[in-house]
């Protein structure tokens, strides 16, 4: 699959050739719907996403039952691509995959998809109340969580807008994701491929591989299986949008 956050890749948009492997888009928030429009028509697979702190308000939205989309009862236009699905807040089964998400960051301006601890640890019991239910009824497990935020602790930064959620810590434990990946904090060294892997764009919490995908990175994944990288050895690529594989 190929995993996405924050940072366009006009090349990648251009000539999507060296990821035409991927069977899924996951984006992780702050990239322009027009860009995963692109990127989800040239590849010709689905894309599932949450939003972040820089995206629009995207509340509200809802599927009726005839496949409408609605917002306050009325029919509306989605922002987000057409055939995409926002999994903020949602289990979504998709490309033989279960994914869970969750998106938005700290609260730390009056901007949308931004919120306080308490109301992130809220949203996140909500979902996995929602993995549980699931769960139950067809015995099937979480493959990959997609959040905006990292995990407090585990990839985030000391300033107020890009401090992580210490809630996603127990949502890991009960989900037990074969992996987290997450956007919004920009590593240094970003240019630097290798410096970016070396440092803090693969972590593990709780036995859940963490990536950060700032950028764009193709991860390979077997439902139910995890991740089919070497465990711990977050693969090489010669630049900052390399492949993950």
């Amino acid at each position: 699959m190929l995993a996405v956050s924050d940072k366009v890749d006009e090349a990648l948009a251009a000539d999507p050739g060296p990821v035409r492997t991927a069977e899924l888009i996951l984006a992780c928030g702050d990239l322009p719907f027009d860009y995963l429009d692109t990127l989800m028509n040239a590849l010709d697979t689905p894309l599932v996403f949450v939003p972040g702190n820089h995206d629009p308000d995207l509340s509200g939205y809802r599927t009726s039952r005839a496949g409408l989309t609605l917002r306050a009862g009325l029919p509306a236009r989605a922002p987000w691509p057409d055939g995409s699905v926002n999994a903020d807040g949602r289990i979504v089964d998709v490309a033989g995959l279960r994914v869970a998400g969750l998106g938005g960051c700290r609260r730390y301006s009056a901007g949308p998809n931004q919120y306080t601890d308490a109301q992130f640890s809220r949203r996140a019991a909500r979902l996995r109340a929602v993995a549980r239910w699931r769960g139950l009824r067809d015995h099937r497990k979480i493959d990959v969580l997609i959040t905006h935020a990292p995990p407090r602790g585990v990839g985030d930064e000391d300033d107020p807008a890009h401090r992580g959620f210490g809630a996603l810590h127990g949502l890991v434990g009960a989900l037990r994701p074969a992996v987290l990946l997450h956007g919004h904090t920009h590593p240094s060294g970003a240019g630097d491929q290798a410096s970016r892997l070396r440092g803090t764009l693969a972590s593990r919490l709780r036995g859940t591989l963490v990536r950060n995908v700032t950028g764009w990175h193709l991860v390979e994944i077997a439902p139910g299986s995890g991740l089919t990288d070497p465990v711990g050895e977050p693969p090489r690529g010669p630049h900052a949008g390399s492949r993950e594989s």
